[in-house]
């Protein structure tokens, strides 16, 4: 949620930044207008207090307290009718900003390219060069189907589209993808946490996922919870309503998760395989830091997960996402894209994102930099350390040989306990 102290004291600036982004810039006079309404309000009721007090404090020094409160009693009744009838106002009007200011994307770092969309996102560096198999490539529904390792007609069966069931070297090579990314991140000094994976309705609002994303989210209404779309939710509000101590910043935390979502893309696109399906798995890596120090820490969050590609020998791009592209709750992207041979193309496997105060205004995430000084508002950041099933496509389209067998990654060999799978979809 965006500052309203911010709106109040550079409207110009919120309106530039906030005009970059396809929502636009309109809410801010909507905003100052309910502002002035609301501050006026306020001080409507201080000034019928004050002059409530004063009567009050002229019976205390009358003479005859009894004679002087009997003779100001009517005009007391009165001034609590009329502050009533002011307060009343206030709710209201408060209401009507943190709606508005609930709807508003966060503001764009200066940073950022201009752009429509992900067509206009800038290159920044690519690492590995697409492999040359000497053959065509196969996508990864059609090796996975071969193999005998991904079944999506027994998933549909089972659960409809946009699902997938894994079996025997399939599902082995995912819950190794997972482990190799934890141990990763736990190296990097991430702490790991297990998070409920159906969270409260205040808790979708503190990220910023409702109500903007209601409609793309699986809701168990009876006992309104929400089935997570990424951890990242639960990790970012689990210092909710805190003030952190000093020197208790940074926190960084990693937890894989199942997630869940019922938007899969636009219609038509990605109906096969495994890039956007219902249900998948994703490690998350989410940091909580000083707002002095979060664009930094984005620069560190994203070569995390780069690492993760360089040690499985992933050809991969860092792309700034640009204006039109950011997310809802970031100030700055950097989407991470894996080559994918059997489609000829790069694809997104992971976006690191700064989210500024954006979210923890809305978490009432604070610290304090002295143990006796004003507590401030932390900022955060979140990205995929990686998403496993797009890293498992990653894997079977880039190291599938000509006899329709496939390599493990080195790195991946300890967690997984076999070093190929031949083309009967047994792992050796």
């Amino acid at each position: 949620m965006l500052d309203l102290a911010l709106l109040r004291r550079d409207p110009d600036g919120v309106r530039r930044a906030a005009a970059r982004r396809p929502f636009g810039a309109a809410f801010v006079d909507e905003v100052l207008d309910i502002d002035a309404q609301l501050r006026a309000a306020k001080t409507a009721v201080e000034s019928l207090r004050a002059e409530k007090n004063a009567l009050t404090a002229g019976i205390s020094k009358a003479a005859n307290r009894a004679a002087a409160a009997a003779e100001l009693r009517p005009q007391l009744a009165e001034l609590d009718t009329r502050i009533g009838i002011a307060a009343e106002a206030v709710a209201p009007l408060e209401a009507r900003i943190e709606k508005l200011l609930s709807d508003v994307p966060n503001l764009l770092d200066d940073s950022v390219p201009d752009g429509s969309d992900d067509a206009d996102n800038v290159l920044v560096r690519d690492s590995g060069r697409p492999p040359e198999l000497g053959f065509e490539a196969k996508p990864h529904w059609e090796l996975g189907e071969a193999l005998g390792i991904i079944d999506f007609e027994r998933a549909a069966k089972l659960s409809g589209a946009r699902f997938s069931v894994l079996r025997g070297a399939g599902a082995r090579l995912s819950r190794a993808l997972a482990a190799f990314f934890l141990a990763r991140a736990g190296e990097r000094g991430y702490v790991e946490i297990v998070p409920p994976y159906l969270v409260a309705r205040a808790t979708m609002w503190k990220t910023g996922q409702l109500s903007k994303f209601a409609d793309a989210m699986f809701l168990d209404a009876d006992a309104d919870l929400f089935l997570i779309p990424t951890s990242e939710v639960p990790l970012t509000a689990l210092h909710g309503d805190e003030i952190l101590a000093a020197g208790a910043l940074p926190l960084h935390y990693t937890a894989y998760s199942p997630c869940f979502r019922k938007e899969a893309g636009a219609a038509g696109k990605d109906t096969r395989g495994l890039i956007r399906q219902h249900q998948f798995e994703k490690v998350e890596l989410v940091w909580l830091t000083e707002p002095e120090k979060s664009f930094e820490t984005l620069e560190v969050l994203t070569a995390d997960a780069e690492a993760l590609l360089q040690e499985l020998e992933l050809p991969y791009r860092v792309m700034l996402v640009c204006a039109g592209d950011v997310g809802f709750n970031s100030a700055k992207s950097y989407d991470l894209e894996v080559w994918l041979p059997g489609q000829n193309t790069y694809r997104e496997i992971s976006s690191c994102s700064n989210c500024t105060d954006f979210q923890a205004r809305r978490a009432q995430i604070r610290f304090r930099r002295e143990p006796k000084a004003k507590p401030e508002i932390v900022h955060t950041l979140n990205g995929s350390g990686l998403a496993v099933g797009r890293t498992l496509v990653a894997v079977l389209e880039n190291y599938q040989q000509p006899d329709g067998s496939i390599l493990v990654p080195s790195a991946l060999v300890p967690f997984a306990g076999f070093e190929s799978i031949d083309p009967a979809g047994v792992a050796h």
